[in-house]
């Protein structure tokens, strides 16, 4: 009972820091070789930030870490844009993304394609994390009004000249909710973007 009333009178930054730490919590614990996250006030001159960079989170693969600015817009929005973007970490991290790379630099006339394919595979992954993370199901075309992570949010520095990939928010939601439901990395092979060295470096 003790712990119900508590719950209860969380104030909501209280409940979006632990939907933020659930997440953070449970990918580490999954992938410990994921970067760890930093709260900053402005992610301004962080990682070569500039025009273009998403305001909120980035990740800096140069630095290996994640910024977050500290301002809170709702939980689940906070919580969704965090497995997000360790997504595009565990990728980098066990693999994938150096295979994505080699594919995208071989085959130049299907970048789009195939970058499409490596952006459904982060939504899916974020899809498991959220669910591993014990978080109530999302759907992100309640969350968005249009498309998110259209800008760039993860690379080298300086972070201004990292992908920027545009897939659709239907395209998105899909391969979100497909992860939330599976709640399995095995589901998140996409077209030639296998999720095999994902599933194996899984704890």
């Amino acid at each position: 009972m003790k712990k119900y009333l508590f719950l209860f009178i969380m104030s909501p930054v209280a409940a979006l820091a632990d939907a933020v730490q659930d997440i953070n919590r449970v990918v580490h614990q999954i992938f410990p070789k994921t970067p760890p996250v930093q709260f900053v006030d402005d992610l301004t001159g962080l990682c070569g930030f500039g025009s273009g960079v998403n305001k909120d989170i980035a990740y800096c693969t140069s630095q290996n870490v994640v910024f977050i600015r500290k301002e809170p817009k709702s939980d689940m929005r906070e919580a969704y844009e965090l497995a997000h973007v360790m997504g595009h970490a565990v990728q980098v991290k066990y693999g994938v993304a150096d295979i994505a790379l080699r594919k995208i630099t071989d085959q130049r006339d299907r970048e789009t394609e195939l970058r499409g394919m490596v952006t459904r595979q982060v939504e899916c992954i974020a899809g498991v994390l959220f669910t591993r993370a014990g978080l109530p199901r999302a759907d992100l075309k309640r969350l968005y009004k249009s498309e998110p992570f259209t800008d760039s949010h993860w690379g080298r520095e300086p972070l201004r000249i990292g992908p920027k990939v545009s897939i659709g928010l239907g395209a998105r939601a899909e391969w979100f909710s497909k992860g939330q439901q599976t709640a399995q990395f095995e589901s998140c092979t996409v077209g030639e973007i296998s999720a095999n060295l994902i599933v194996q470096a899984a704890r």
